[in-house]
């Protein structure tokens, strides 16, 4: 028997609705690896020395130490508010992590935040999974009790991916992580959203921290029926006194089995809810605000990516595995979607988003602003879950950004297109820069796609109209990527398929070559004639022929 401390026993005398796990500290413990910020400011500086906009490893290691006591102090000052949110992911790599580099090389990693932060908790810090865990699973799904994960996390992604290396992807019913819903504890909302998403009720819940500024004061604001901890390192040394305390106080997960065993051998079911009012809408934060290019004559290839990278066609089987898969998601307490009627959500969804885009275009068309991108919490809590019940609707807000990705691998099968590698290749060569510039439901998928082709190691950086929140024809990302590249726009390349999208952006942000392909969406008379109106300056059927556009170009000098 694992040794407690307990302080209101009667709060586990209840049978828990459902179970709600903290992730680092609970589920898994973690230790600092030895010279973790330095081997993290080596591969780093290895990215960016890929994208022609190096940065020595030390001015790496400085900013890298600078800006996580920074972020130490922002999350212990966050624990004593009310309702803290959470930083967006460009915030912290721009604000804090990177905030010491010039501007290109900061754009840059800005623009890659996803995986930065990625990298950023697989390189500082080794997981083990604490025991007792695999037990408490195995214990709660003999009974019938889902268990979801509430964490404060930035990088939601990096989570999802040690449960998979660990053989646990599918034994959590939902996972809610502070950079996927933009509320972070002890803000009482992730663990009502968590709850929700559960079929039930914070009340009914027994909620599993390993700190008392975030955990215990999160599961009180929100009226969970017992709070615990599992002791870590974190546990006795908060950063300021709190004057909540928790229920009970385990030395592993393993006291959580007997707890729960006991509860079940002898317990009661819970009281009655007391609904709690439905968690806020998470926002989606705006773009990061890029610094100026300093334009110095260097050129840049900048590249749309579907229709020019790679082509795509309907794959119905992937769809179908995908509906599967959701329906397996939605599925809990009472009635869910199958796999058939998620495709006639998803068609009602995709429906929605077009209107959408429309409406937002003719706004922009008329000078009302930026053009802003669909965030993926409306598209699938709002559009695709409109007729969903409040449960199912709480599941897609908090795997919104997770189904996202997963729908925009599934959505299609893509093949790259003819010239791309030896356009790449050449700018290898030469020294230049290169950054995907994409209108796209999921930058992870467009990333994850050219992994496949072989060719994202030839890619500097990826901007992507879901992660700026700004989609073309705004000139916005096409001007971040410049930052990136730390280009002349009167010396860079932007190749696209869509005029109206890819030439009226690359032209608003001063790009002097603008260069459609043939074969992707637009039929070749339209490229045509915008080739005649001078929107673009020229016209090639593969992306290999611009490789030839370049080189006539390189002995004509920058004006």
């Amino acid at each position: 028997m694992t040794s407690t401390t307990t302080l209101a026993p009667t709060a586990l005398r209840n049978v828990p609705d459902a179970l709600l796990l903290d992730f680092g500290g609970v589920v898994f413990e973690t230790e600092k690896v030895r010279d973790g910020r330095r081997l993290l400011a080596a591969d780093l500086a290895q990215r960016l020395a890929r994208a022609g906009a190096g940065v020595d490893v030390d001015a790496l290691h400085r900013s890298l130490d600078a800006g996580l006591v920074a972020l130490k102090h922002w999350k212990h000052a966050q624990s004593r508010r009310l309702e803290p949110r959470e930083l967006a992911p460009r915030e912290i790599v721009g604000d804090f992590l990177a905030s010491d580099l010039p501007p290109s090389p900061r754009a840059l990693l800005v623009a890659e935040a996803s995986d930065v932060l990625l990298a950023v908790t697989t390189t500082l810090s080794r997981h083990r999974l604490r025991p007792g865990v695999r037990d408490l699973l195995d214990l709660a799904d003999a009974h019938g009790i889902p268990v979801g994960i509430v964490s404060n996390a930035h990088s939601g992604r990096s989570h999802r991916a040690l449960l998979a290396r660990h053989g646990l992807e599918g034994r959590f019913a939902v996972q809610c992580y502070s950079d996927e819903v933009g509320i972070r504890k002890p803000h009482p909302g992730i663990v009502r959203l968590a709850a929700e998403a559960l079929g039930t009720t914070p009340d009914r819940c027994w909620y599993v921290g390993d700190t008392q500024d975030r955990d215990v004061v999160a599961g009180r604001r929100a009226g969970v029926g017992a709070v615990l901890l599992t002791r870590s390192h974190h546990t006795d040394d908060p950063p300021f006194p709190v004057a909540d305390r928790a229920d009970a106080t385990f030395a592993t997960p393993e006291g959580l089995v007997d707890a729960l065993a006991a509860a079940l051998a002898h317990g009661t079911p819970p009281a009655p809810a007391h609904r709690a009012p439905a968690a806020p809408a998470p926002g989606a934060p705006g773009p990061a605000r890029a610094a100026d290019a300093h334009p110095t004559g260097r050129p840049a290839l900048l590249l749309d990516h579907g229709g020019v990278v790679s082509d795509s066609r309907d794959d119905p089987d992937a769809l179908r595995a995908f509906a599967v898969w959701l329906s397996g998601l939605l599925r809990g307490r009472g009635t869910h979607p199958d796999p058939d009627a998620v495709l006639v959500l998803l068609a009602r969804a995709r429906s929605e988003h077009r209107d959408w885009k429309r409406a937002a275009a003719h706004r922009h068309a008329a000078g009302t602003g930026s053009l802003p991108e669909a965030d993926p919490v409306v598209f699938w809590r709002d559009w695709f879950g409109a007729a969903l019940d409040g449960r199912q609707r709480a599941v897609l807000t908090a795997e919104a950004h997770e189904v996202m990705s997963r729908y925009g691998r599934a959505k299609s099968r893509r093949t790259l297109r003819p010239g791309v590698r030896e356009l790449l290749e050449r700018c290898r060569a030469d020294g230049t820069p290169v950054v995907v510039v994409s209108n796209t439901v999921s930058g992870r998928a467009v990333r994850a796609e050219c992994a496949a082709h072989g060719i994202a190691d030839l890619v500097g950086a990826f901007v992507c109209s879901d992660e700026i929140g700004v989609r073309k024809p705004d000139p916005a990302p096409v001007r971040e990527a410049l930052v990136i590249a730390g280009a002349d726009p009167r010396a860079t390349w932007f190749v696209g398929d869509k005029p109206q999208n890819d030439c009226v952006a690359a032209r608003a942000a001063g790009v002097t070559h603008r260069v459609l392909v043939r074969g992707g969406s637009t039929e070749d008379a339209v490229l045509d004639a915008a080739l005649r109106s001078g929107l673009a300056t020229a016209v090639v059927t593969d992306p290999g022929d611009v490789v030839a556009l370049m080189a006539a170009s390189d002995a004509v000098p920058v004006p």
